[in-house]
């Protein structure tokens, strides 16, 4: 595997303890570090911006810059499933069970908190009030980002009429035939992005529609065609990607959607009560 990551992991047995700590830290967030100082990676990995430097000169780089430049390109590739398993066992290599388990969830929680660093909060009201003043909304989601898009369109439906989420490729050109600018297209891709959401977002954007990316960083292949783009950190040393952090942005989108609409939900709740009573939907 050609990659800057699977280098990196090949070499942290040569390394001292703290290279070790930067190597683990960089190949854990991925999607973050390229944009980081050299003075905003030491104190994010606790050591001094010259161990930092000595760092990219021991892989074999003239200086930081180079070495930045070189992941800020890999992020425009993407790592097979196997690169990425190959990858993982290196990091996690001769860890306990109970220590890996621990450091998944930490994994997680850089995640949430590199999103909340980074979200962009005009973007993210400017996305509220699209999918309120929308006509109609489209979910446009493939493969495991489908979970994603079936839990943003189920809480939508509670509050909203007018979602649909599109479940196959093959139907985009009879559901979007009537895509005008008073619509709203949601596309959510994670590495690896698949190219049908990426085709069906900007052909959305070509018929005028406002389109709101949710994906994780801004050198996703939905950016260039979203109106409003949101970012969440989903890379983790694994063959999965963490949906953790995406679904927090969904949740504060559906959270902020339902207090702008109160009134009118709770009329729709209520009533959606009744309709559980009668059939009986849950358990007592």
């Amino acid at each position: 595997m050609n990659h800057i990551y699977r280098y990196i992991a090949e070499k942290i047995p040569d390394m001292s303890k703290s290279q070790e700590k930067i190597a683990k830290y960089i190949l854990k967030n991925p999607n973050t570090v390229p944009f980081l100082t050299v003075g905003k990676l030491a104190r994010m990995v606790g050591v001094s911006q010259a161990t930092v430097v000595r760092f990219a000169t021991f892989l074999g780089y003239s200086g930081f810059p180079e070495f930045q430049q070189d992941l800020q390109d890999s992020l425009k590739k993407q790592m097979t499933t196997t690169e990425r398993l190959q990858m993982s066992d290196m990091i996690y290599k001769g860890n306990k069970s109970e220590k890996m388990i621990v450091e998944i969830f930490q994994d997680d929680i850089t995640n949430i908190q590199s999103t909340i660093e980074q979200l962009d909060i005009p973007s993210f009201e400017k996305a509220v009030q699209a999918l309120l003043d929308a006509r109609k909304i489209y979910i446009v989601a493939n493969r495991s980002a489908m979970s994603l898009g079936i839990f943003l369109e189920y809480y939508l439906r509670i509050m909203l009429d007018n979602v649909e989420f599109i479940t196959s490729y093959e139907l985009i050109s009879e559901k979007f035939n009537n895509l005008n600018k008073k619509d709203v297209v949601v596309g959510i891709s994670f590495p690896r992005y698949t190219k049908s959401t990426v085709n069906s977002f900007a052909f959305a954007r070509e018929r005028g529609a406002t389109t709101i990316a949710i994906t994780d960083n801004l050198l996703s292949p939905l950016i260039p065609n979203a109106d409003i783009p949101l970012t969440a950190s989903s890379r983790m040393p694994s063959f999965i990607d963490s949906f953790v952090a995406p679904l927090s942005l969904l949740n504060a989108l559906i959270s902020q959607i339902g207090r702008s609409k109160k009134v009118d939900i709770s009329k729709k709740l209520d009533e959606l009560e009744n309709m559980w009573e009668h059939f009986d939907i849950f358990y007592q």
